[in-house]
């Protein structure tokens, strides 16, 4: 695709990079507008979180990649920072605490603000998705489909080249968002706070464990060689952990 978007003078101005500025951009919007209009957070609450956000998702995205080949970041540990890549599941792992954390230390309604969270965090992630797509990276196998994509750059990170791929970017972009419409959609019915994060996370823990199956990017890991990717177990995880609390929540409110 387009790894490199355009040149401002000497300035390189790439995909991904961009991609990612304008899906954290609109999710910082989308956070500070609900967050004020339901629990009155202010401006500076909202920035200051999402400053933790970012950090924490970094931090946590670069720490995930050791899973994928422990002994080679093992080894070279400056790879982690000088290396293109993250991990999703690193940053969101990472994330939820940070999140926690904040929410109590300024007196916000925890499970509430997570509602919040839920949607913006598919704005961020779905055009992150985008910038994948034309990157290349977290590039599908092969495939005869009419759905194929052919990457031809040789800057881009799929393989093999001028071969048509399973463009799992886009699919995972569309599931994103389509996850954040149906959590608009619900959050007119919803039956009690945290429902709609705890929705989120089972929905794209589900569809993310499907995605793997069409990825093609080995050196991710797998907690089972060629039978369950590292994602796929921390999928499992996330649905259980989601579910457990999604019951306890829901039997509070009828009981």
């Amino acid at each position: 695709m387009h790894p490199v978007l355009f040149h401002l003078g000497p300035i390189t101005i790439y995909s991904y990079g961009f991609l990612i500025a304008i899906g954290a951009l609109l999710g910082f919007t989308y956070l500070y507008f609900q967050g004020k209009k339901y629990f009155n957070v202010s401006f500076d609450q909202s920035n200051t979180l999402f400053i933790y956000l970012v950090i924490a998702g970094v931090v946590g995205g670069k720490f995930f990649m050791i899973f994928e080949s422990p002994s080679y970041y093992l080894s070279n540990p400056g790879k982690l920072i000088s290396g293109s890549g993250f991990v999703f599941y690193g940053s969101l792992v990472f994330a939820i605490p940070t999140m926690l954390w904040f929410f109590k230390k300024n007196n916000l309604s925890t499970w509430g603000m997570l509602d919040i969270m839920g949607p913006t965090a598919c704005i961020a992630h779905g055009f992150g998705r985008i910038g994948c797509f034309l990157a290349g990276c977290c590039y599908g196998k092969p495939t005869d489909s009419i759905f194929g994509v052919t990457y031809i750059d040789a800057a881009c990170q799929a393989e093999p080249l001028n071969t048509p791929l399973h463009p799992t970017q886009l699919y995972e972009a569309t599931f994103i968002f389509s996850i954040f419409i149906l959590l608009t959609v619900l959050k007119k019915k919803k039956q009690f706070n945290g429902q709609l994060f705890l929705i989120y996370i089972m929905l794209y823990a589900v569809g993310r464990g499907v995605l793997e199956l069409y990825r093609a990017d080995l050196e991710r890991g797998f907690v089972i060689k060629d039978i369950i990717s590292n994602s796929q177990f921390i999928s499992l995880l996330m649905i259980s952990g989601a579910l457990y609390f999604y019951v306890k929540l829901r039997r509070k409110v009828l009981t």
